[in-house]
């Protein structure tokens, strides 16, 4: 709820189009279209500037970006992954977050154009992921 509730304000911050949310992450509104308060707690208005769309799976969210032609970026820690700084943005972007706790699917990964990773130069091998998403979305949209 918290973390989505940031990558909103962040989102908003930068302009960015739209938001997929996407399975189980956690929407402005509850199912009886009451706006959730530990969500607008984070998302302080946001929520209502920042257009989105709730989708329970990413297929057909991946296959609608595809089709009108954005480059797709997954941050991810994985063999495949590069350092997000050496990537040039390119002009149509999307970003894709995962779970904190299980990552992005491998499914998923195999369908991007770039996985981006954050170095980790401490101890601990992660960031919470709207940390992560404010890093990286800065690099991406911030044009």
């Amino acid at each position: 709820m918290h973390n989505t509730g940031a990558i909103f304000r962040t989102a908003d911050a930068l302009g960015i189009d739209k938001i997929y949310l996407i399975g189980e992450t956690a929407t402005p509104f509850d199912r009886f279209g009451r706006p959730r308060s530990d969500f607008v707690k984070t998302a302080l208005g946001s929520e209502k500037t920042m257009p989105w769309e709730y989708f329970r799976t990413i297929a057909p969210v991946l296959k609608k970006l595809k089709k009108q032609g954005f480059s797709l970026y997954a941050i991810e820690q994985s063999p495949t992954s590069v350092d997000y700084k050496k990537v040039k943005p390119a002009k149509l972007s999307a970003c894709i977050l995962g779970s904190e706790t299980r990552g992005i699917p491998p499914s998923v990964l195999s369908q991007v154009d770039h996985v981006l990773e954050i170095p980790m130069r401490g101890m601990k091998e992660s960031l919470n992921v709207s940390v992560a998403a404010g890093i990286v979305l800065y690099r991406l949209f911030d044009k």
